[in-house]
Parts: C-alpha cells; sequence; structure tokens
C-alpha cells in the first residue's frame, strides 16, 4: 500500500480521498432528501387514508383499545369458568308430585317437592295439607338417596327430579 502512495503522490492520493468524501457527501444529501421526501409522502397518504385524521395514531389508539379487551376478556373468561363451577352447586333439578294426603280431603292439596342440583344432592319438602293444618318436612337428599325413610312420593318427586 505505501509503493501505491508514494507512486501516486501523496498530494494526488489526498485530492482522490477529498474527491471521494465530496461524492459520497452528495450521495447522503441525495439519500437524505429522498427520505425526507419518502417520509412527507407517507404522511400525506396516512391523512388522506384516515380522511383528514392522522390514521397512525388511530392505530396506536385501536392497538390500546384491543389490549384492554383482551384483559377484560381474561377477567370474564374467569369469571364465567367461576360462575360455572359455583352453577354446579345450584338448584338444578326440580321434581314435584301433588297427591290426597288425607281420604277427608277433596284434592290432591298435598305435595312432595325435590330440590336437586347436578350431583342429585339437595332437599326434598313434604307438605301434607288437612283440614285441621298443615305441616311441612324436609329431608336431605345425597346422590338422589336420603338417610331418612322416604315416602312413594317423596321417592317419586326425587326420581322426576333427577329425569329432569
Amino acid at each position: 500500500m505505501e509503493s501505491l502512495i508514494y507512486s501516486i503522490g501523496i498530494e494526488k492520493m489526498i485530492l482522490i480521498l477529498v474527491g471521494i468524501n465530496m461524492i459520497l457527501m452528495v450521495l447522503l444529501i441525495y439519500a437524505l432528501l429522498k427520505i425526507s421526501k419518502t417520509n412527507k409522502r407517507y404522511k400525506e397518504f396516512m391523512l388522506k387514508l384516515g380522511k383528514g385524521k392522522n390514521i397512525e395514531q388511530d392505530l396506536e389508539n385501536y392497538m390500546c383499545r384491543v389490549e384492554e379487551v383482551e384483559k377484560k376478556n381474561i377477567q370474564l373468561t374467569t369469571f364465567v369458568k367461576k360462575v360455572d363451577t359455583d352453577f354446579r352447586n345450584c338448584i338444578q333439578k326440580i321434581g314435584m308430585v301433588r297427591y290426597n294426603a288425607f281420604k277427608d280431603t277433596g284434592s290432591d292439596l298435598s305435595f312432595t317437592l325435590a330440590l336437586l342440583d347436578k350431583k342429585n344432592d339437595g332437599v326434598v319438602l313434604n307438605g301434607i295439607y288437612s283440614r285441621e293444618m298443615s305441616n311441612i318436612y324436609a329431608k336431605p337428599v345425597e346422590n338422589g338417596k336420603s338417610s331418612y325413610t322416604l315416602s312413594v312420593e317423596e321417592q317419586q318427586a326425587i326420581q322426576k327430579a333427577i329425569e329432569s
């Protein structure tokens, strides 16, 4: 490399490097002008596309809103799963049987009502009506059966609830 510099001469080499620097400087200015012109055209295009509004800013706003909706969607999904879990313990099955408990009453004024959840747990209510009084009895039900003795009507009400 030194022999090339000495054969051309240091002054000529400096002139060549200055010339190359000038060409590079012109190319740099040209590139900067092109970038500036392209940037201006981009902004004008975005304004036209957005009908006078800055569409880039609108897109950023929409992206923020989408992120908020995604967060709320996660919260709602969690809430719905909890409600679904809680719903399994709610009364879902109902069975009712009306009957005449005593021969001296005129119609089927007594009743048995079974209220069960998804696992067939709950309660069976027996309302016995007579002319002199009315009584209601409750018996717990687990998995469709009770630890207490069930009447025929109570068994029928539980069966109707399970089948409903």
